[in-house]
């Protein structure tokens, strides 16, 4: 008998994170591009980076793949009575033009065959394209149009050199080769690029910004300490505990269980290629190191489980297309495995506690560009799947594996917070029909396939509750801690808090900024019993909504706010509302604020302040 696809619903992606990387430059940046050339009428620019990829843009903003375009001739290297930069290269502006131009560190420009040079790209010493220029093209159509490619990407003069603005917030040629983190409070999605190092994305930003990563220093820091003993680089880590696992180049892994001190080889049966990444099984006591995932970018096996610390090694292969794997990540519980591969995103449920053979994986990619995954990585809690696509940056849905795994979280962050009298709750991965906890029913306020929404009776008690839901799957039982209080700021899918100004009623994000001596809105859940009692499953009044009743504090950076209400959000079922002061700041920028209440904090958010 064949090997049989799993059913998973299509994956609706969405993009968290594009190409574009705020280096303070005269634009964003991206990636490095080898050549940039005009067609013959100057309608099209195209550019080819390092890998040979070819894109094309025609409004010189949206780039798509150039196909099997015949590149031009180079143009001709040209001599010069002197070279205005050291090792700098120079080269024709076209067939049509006199300017002549040398291309290095900065960018010169000769209209008098090189008798003398004007600087094109400097600013205050430095060059406000960044540095590494690679190539230039005149449009044949306008001689005052300039394009450069460099290692920070395409940039394009409209005045002859005099002024530049970058070409690159959708040029898909980002390479990030690895997910360092996921949106967490005021936290964003955290990366390692090729050549730019670590990068954040700030929540709700769309430019990337330089960032550190002190786990991935450290991380080779540990790879060349071991590849001393071991005699050859090694390209992988993983541990949990005093295991440590490590793998090679050539196929080859060790495992130590004294935490590095000493090594075993560990070799999988016809292991070839480098060994990408090591996914160790952690538990909150990490007792279970023994069970890990590797994978390798050879011919095969590409993705390997071992359940006994490395003695063996079971290929997880099965139907996996002919492809370098580079990335993996998994739900341990829900035996959920997705890999990142030349060819996509792949996902599988299989038992990682025992060798299955006959693994079937199925395809990911529906929805996503035709390019090779560099990593994937699931949130905290599990529910939210996120993809590095190379060269278009990350993306995210819903992990798949939830549709078959129901989970119960916190609606404002998706955390597993206790939840509170009024709170609300979202049902991940199953169609709820209805809910009840002891003798309360639960009120279903919305119901979909992939997840449900349910807020907890304003009479629920704790420490804890047991919860009986009618699915459209069958009865499925959950347990799930109840307190007073459990407050949590609220937060959209794109990592965004749910913050407003409370005097124009918009809401705050990097474009809308919060102001000193201003006042905020913040809306949260979790905050607990009101007065007067108001019914469970009723939209708050739009007049006199209630007051909350536990008393409620706000930190700006640790420094307590002056609370001037906090009550529910007229219109609106299980969500609160706590409007604050802002003092006169000084230090202005990104600040972390969240609020407490009961001795219980919630998630921090950042805010940015401006005069």
């Amino acid at each position: 008998m064949g090997l049989v696809a799993q059913i998973a619903p299509a994956p609706a992606w969405r993009r968290v994170g594009g190409s574009a990387v705020d280096l303070r430059l005269a634009a964003p940046a991206t990636g490095p591009v080898s050549r940039v050339w005009f067609s013959e009428d100057g309608t099209a620019l195209y550019a080819r980076t390092p890998s040979n990829q070819v894109f094309r843009t025609v409004d010189f903003e949206t780039w798509q793949p150039a196909g099997d375009v015949a590149e031009p001739t180079p143009p001709p290297v040209v001599t010069a009575p002197r070279v205005p930069e050291p090792g700098a290269t120079l080269l024709a502006a076209n067939s049509r033009s006199p300017r002549i131009f040398a291309a290095g560190r900065q960018l010169w420009g000769s209209g008098d065959g090189g008798q003398t040079w004007l600087n094109l790209t400097a600013y205050k010493g430095s060059a406000v394209v960044g540095p590494g220029q690679t190539s230039v093209a005149v449009s044949p159509a306008d001689e005052k149009q300039v394009v450069l490619a460099n290692d920070f990407g395409v940039w394009r003069s409209m005045d002859g050199g005099l002024s530049w603005d970058g070409l690159n917030r959708l040029l898909p040629n980002l390479k990030i080769e690895r997910i360092l983190s996921t949106p967490t409070g005021a936290t964003g999605t955290r990366v390692l690029t090729d050549r730019l190092g670590a990068l954040e994305l700030p929540p709700g930003g769309s430019v990337w910004a330089p960032t550190g990563a002190p786990e991935i220093e450290a991380e080779k820091r540990a790879m060349g300490g071991y590849s001393v003993p071991l005699g050859t680089p090694i390209t992988a880590l993983g541990a949990a505990g005093g295991t440590v696992y490590a793998g090679s180049a050539d196929g080859r892994m060790w495992v130590s269980v004294d935490g590095g001190s000493t090594f075993h080889q560990s070799r999988p049966t016809n292991a070839s290629g480098q060994v990408e990444r090591i996914f160790v099984y952690q538990t909150a006591d990490q007792t279970e190191p023994w069970v890990a995932l590797a994978v390798l970018s050879g011919k095969g096996p590409r993705v390997l489980l071992t359940t006994n610390s490395g003695s063996t090694w079971d290929s997880l292969d099965g139907n996996l297309p002919d492809t370098p794997v580079h990335g993996i990540t998994a739900d341990w519980a829900a035996g959920a495995v997705y890999v990142a591969t030349g060819k996509g995103v792949f996902y599988t449920q299989t038992d990682l506690q025992n060798s299955t053979p006959n693994v079937v994986w199925t395809s990911l990619s529906e929805g996503l560009q035709a390019a090779a995954a560099n990593d994937v990585r699931l949130d905290p809690v599990g529910v939210q799947l996120y993809a590095a696509l190379d060269g278009y940056g990350i993306y995210a849905t819903r992990a798949p594996h939830r549709t078959r795994n129901l989970r119960i979280v916190n609606t404002a962050d998706y955390s597993t917070r206790a939840a509170a009298p009024g709170s609300l709750l979202s049902v991940v991965g199953a169609h709820v029909n209805a809910v009840r906890g002891g003798d309360l029913n639960y009120p279903v306020l919305a119901a979909a396939d992939a997840e449900s929404q349910i807020q907890v009776p304003f009479e629920a008690q704790g420490p804890s509750v047991s919860l009986q839901l009618d699915t459209t799957g069958g009865m499925v039982t959950r347990g799930v801690a109840v307190q007073p209080v459990s407050p949590a700021i609220l937060v959209g899918r794109d990592g965004v808090p749910m913050l407003w100004d409370a005097d124009s009623g918009l809401p705050l994000d990097a474009r809308n900024t919060a102001h000193s001596n201003g006042r905020v809105q913040i809306w949260a859940t979790g905050l607990g019993k009101v007065r007067p009692d108001w019914p469970t499953g009723m939209a708050a009044p739009l007049e006199s909504p209630p007051e909350v009743v536990a008393q409620v504090r706000a930190l700006l950076d640790g420094t307590p706010l002056q609370v001037l209400k906090a009550t529910l959000v007229p219109g609106y079922i299980g969500f609160y509302l706590v409007e604050v002061q802002l003092p006169p700041i000084n230090n202005l920028g990104p600040s972390q604020l969240y609020i407490a209440a009961g001795g219980q904090e919630s998630n921090r958010v950042q805010v940015i302040l401006e005069p």
